[in-house]
């Protein structure tokens, strides 16, 4: 049967909690493979596993408790081995790489930080800090509306401004919190976010970082801030590591 794998910890790692289930329905019983002084938390893999809530709840959960003891490397979600000799083949063939990152990512977590601009207050914010805008809004006001020329020139002006905007406070978002956390990685762009980044914090600084953010939508009320955290770092398991696990690891998990 084939293996799935959460993520790879130290073969030290405090036993999880007996009976603790994973993906699949009914839940695959959560166990432990080791390999010298690495580890892999796997269970076996459901058939046909997608990425539905509940197991990617599951999934979440596993590395949430696992991470909870001690430091973890997530995998993705549906990450499956041929079995259980394919993942121990993984843990020694790449031993050196798996310890030095467990090593950096110890008694770490990450945190998501998205923005976004609330539209009326960052046009409020727009026509405060451009003259030019101004000006051209109250010519075209006192001569009722302005000509179909005026308006898209207006309209031009006003998409400018606010896309500087929000270069502008992207910059400042990552100024202010970069120096609260021990790395950061940039996430993809997405319409509507100004902004996707992930902080690597120190568990015993979480509470400064969090702070941190509370300042910033203090003092940029025209920023809606989201944060998700704390996570397990799945941003900061470089590259290299995730391609050579899950290259032989693999995805099972087909996309809906």
């Amino acid at each position: 049967m084939s293996t799935y794998v959460y993520g790879i910890t130290e073969s030290s790692h405090p036993a999880l909690p007996e009976g603790m289930g994973g993906v699949g329905d009914p839940p695959r019983p959560v166990r432990i493979l080791k390999e010298g002084d690495l580890a892999a938390v796997v269970s076996d893999a459901p058939e046909g596993l997608r990425p539905k809530r509940k197991d990617l709840l599951a999934h979440q959960s596993v590395l949430a408790e696992t991470g909870a003891a001690a430091v973890v490397l997530p995998m993705r979600f549906g990450s499956v081995a041929a079995d259980d000799d394919s993942v121990t083949g993984v843990l020694a063939d790449r031993a050196d790489h798996y310890k030095e990152r467990l090593r950096a990512l110890d008694g770490k977590v990450e945190y998501n930080v998205k923005a976004m601009h609330q539209e009326e207050a960052v046009l409020h914010r727009v026509m405060a800090e451009n003259p030019e805008v101004r000006s051209m809004t109250e010519a075209n006001r006192k001569s009722g509306g302005g000509s179909y020329d005026d308006r898209l020139r207006l309209g031009e002006m006003v998409v400018a401004a606010v896309k500087s905007r929000e270069v502008e406070d992207a910059a400042e978002l990552r100024r202010t919190l970069e120096p609260v956390a021990a790395d950061i990685s940039v996430g993809p762009e997405s319409s509507g976010w100004l902004a996707n980044l992930s902080f690597l914090v120190d568990r015993g600084t979480a509470e400064q970082f969090l702070g941190a953010v509370e300042e910033l939508r203090k003092a940029h009320p025209h920023i809606e801030l989201r944060v998700n955290g704390p996570l397990p770092p799945y941003s900061f398991v470089e590259p290299d590591s995730a391609e050579h696990a899950e290259g032989a690891i693999g995805s099972g998990a087909a996309q809906e």
